[in-house]
């Protein structure tokens, strides 16, 4: 996909990604990484007895952090870049928990691709992240990542 037909597909779907299993070991792991260890996350048998959800759930922010790797699968990124880069959030809202064993899919939309100098675009999509057989995503967020052509 080059840029110039990247930007025909501003307010159309760009894809939807495979599903992701989030396991208790994914949870474990960003709890460790973020020393964000709230018992929700991983104290199994505290979950299942006394979270509303009946079951550990994953960090808000874990389920964010998929994002990235599940628009790359999409492959939203134009070839002919030297980087693409993490630009920032304009919106996020958690809306479901995403409970441990349960598969999450991205499903992302072109908002917006926008040259703000020369060889760089800021580029804006709008995600949702689905969980499997639950009619509520767990997550909506528009995303910016600058596209920086190569020179």
């Amino acid at each position: 996909m080059t840029l110039a037909y990247l930007m025909t597909m501003v307010g159309r779907e760009l894809g939807v990604s495979s599903w992701v299993e989030v396991d208790q070991a994914m949870i474990d792991s960003f709890a460790d990484t973020t020393r964000d260890r709230q018992w929700i996350h991983v104290d199994v048998e505290r979950a299942r007895r006394e979270s509303p959800y009946g079951a550990p759930v994953a960090h808000g922010f874990l389920t964010l952090s998929l994002i990235a790797g599940m628009s790359y699968e999409i492959g939203a990124q134009p070839k002919g870049l030297s980087a693409s880069v993490n630009y920032g959030l304009d919106k996020v809202r958690f809306l479901s928990p995403v409970r441990v064993g349960a598969r999450v899919r991205l499903r992302s939309t072109l908002v917006s691709l926008e040259e703000k100098s020369p060889g760089q675009h800021l580029m804006k999509t709008s995600n949702v992240v689905e969980i499997e057989g639950e009619e509520r995503p767990a997550l909506v967020a528009d995303t910016l990542v600058l596209l920086v052509s190569e020179a």
